[in-house]
């Protein structure tokens, strides 16, 4: 049986996170969390981590880390993590099954929170 993992990455995510991680000293990965914010009322983060937080939930994908802040598990669960470059950006991008609508630039985002059961049933924790 595989591990829980809150939200999943892509190849092209971790990939990136690894880039990241190669050329910050002392990193360890990146940490998403979601803030207030934007037109839309709420807005991804991504920050550089250098010492793991317990309570943080842990994504490994190819020797790439990725921490999801406790408070944004129940906004990111079934959450995939990409990477694009487009013509218009270059940027991690959230496929999330929880998002009931984004502004129109695409930097804020409208959640639901996931059940709350789902989370823990899945964690095995129910």
């Amino acid at each position: 049986m595989s591990r829980f993992q809150v939200m999943t990455m892509t190849d092209a995510a971790a990939s990136r996170v690894r880039e990241i991680v190669a050329v910050r000293e002392g990193a360890i990965g990146v940490r998403v969390g979601i803030k207030k914010g934007g037109c839309a009322g709420m807005e991804y983060t991504v920050d550089l981590v250098t010492e793991a937080d317990p309570k943080d939930d842990h994504v490994e994908h190819e020797g790439a880390h990725v921490y999801v802040a406790p408070e944004a598990a129940l906004f990111l669960l079934g959450t995939e993590l990409d990477f694009e470059v487009t013509k218009l950006r270059t940027g991690f991008t959230f496929n999330n099954p929880n998002q009931t609508s984004a502004c129109g630039c695409g930097e804020s985002i409208e959640l639901k929170p996931a059940d709350l059961k789902a989370l823990a049933e899945a964690r095995g924790t129910a």
